[in-house]
Parts: C-alpha cells; sequence; structure tokens
C-alpha cells in the first residue's frame, strides 16, 4: 500500500530552455498533465525540503519523454539555470486514481518476488526500491544471498504483477540474477 503524504519524484529539470526562464523536464511519470495542466507543484534540489511553486504552462516536445514547462518567477535563462538537476514532486495521497488493472509504481516496492522453477513458483526476493531515474528497474534483494540486484521493469522479464495478494514474478534471462 502507498504511504499517504509521502513524496513522489515525477520529473526531473534536465536544462534550460530559451531565454525567457522556460526549463525541460524529463518526465518520470504516465500523467502528461503533470506537465501541461497549471497549478502548484513542488521542487526539491537533492534532499533538502520541498519548495512550493506554480506551473503556469507547459507542452510536450513531439517524440519525446521531455516537456517544455514554465514556472511562476522564473523570467530569464540565468534564473532557469539555477534549478537544473531539480526534482519534481508530487504527494501520494494526490495521485490519479487508477483502472482495474493498474498500479502505481510506488506499489511494486516491498512485494514478494517470485520465480517459476521446476514448475512451481518459489520466492527469491523481495522488491526493496525503484529506480527510474534512466529506466524503469527494480531493486530486488535476494533471500539466498541478501545480494541487491536490478531488474528491468518489462513485461518480457515482469510479467506477472499481483498488488493485491503481495507478489510479481519474474522471468530474467539467463545470468540476469548473478550480475
Amino acid at each position: 500500500m502507498i504511504e499517504k503524504n509521502k513524496w513522489l519524484v515525477v520529473g526531473l529539470i534536465t536544462s534550460c530552455h530559451g531565454i525567457n526562464g522556460q526549463v525541460k523536464v524529463k518526465s518520470l511519470s504516465d500523467f502528461e498533465e503533470r506537465f501541461l495542466k497549471p497549478g502548484i507543484r513542488w521542487l526539491q534540489k537533492e534532499n533538502e525540503h520541498p519548495l512550493e511553486t506554480e506551473l503556469i504552462s507547459g507542452f510536450k516536445q513531439p517524440g519525446r519523454e521531455t516537456f517544455i514547462i514554465k514556472l511562476k518567477g522564473i523570467n530569464n535563462r540565468n534564473h532557469a539555470e539555477q534549478f537544473k538537476k531539480y526534482k519534481i514532486l508530487v504527494k501520494t495521497n494526490k495521485l490519479p486514481e487508477l483502472k482495474e488493472g493498474e498500479f502505481h509504481l510506488l506499489e511494486l516496492i516491498n512485494l514478494q518476488v517470485k520465480k517459476l522453477e521446476n514448475d512451481e513458483l518459489k520466492i527469491i526476493g523481495k522488491v526493496i526500491n525503484l529506480e527510474n531515474e534512466k529506466n524503469n528497474l527494480l531493486v530486488i534483494e535476494l533471500i539466498k544471498n541478501q545480494k541487491i540486484v536490478l531488474i528491468p521493469f518489462v513485461e518480457a522479464i515482469v510479467p506477472l504483477v499481483d498488488i493485491k495478494n503481495n507478489f510479481l514474478v519474474i522471468n530474467p534471462p539467463k545470468g540476469l540474477l548473478e550480475l
């Protein structure tokens, strides 16, 4: 279950755009409205306390998962430059409602990880974190040796997620768990 009133990173400011204070954002979210719809947003530098700001406008760059946004009070390139590498956050109690069978990535944390071995699903570990600033990766701690492994969160490798029963199934290519 998702903890209420915790922060979720939904975007990363990567650079400035133009001379009027716009910034380029790499989306870490499936919900484009977070970068398009005006309203209150939160910015965080490294692990500092999040700062409230206001999104004035935004648009998606064609063919990319990046957005160009305008934030209130940032009116020139020099000021925008100061926000490079800031994270854009939302509170977990503001997450959009999902359809049947959908889930938020945060719900994957603490799920048991099972793998089919000899026609039987065997628990091999637990999801302890997510890495999603570059790719969606599950950080899994293996039971047998407490080793930490990164598993790409793609359907071919993670064919089943069962939030209701607290587990997911992986089908890793040979050698992936040994890396």
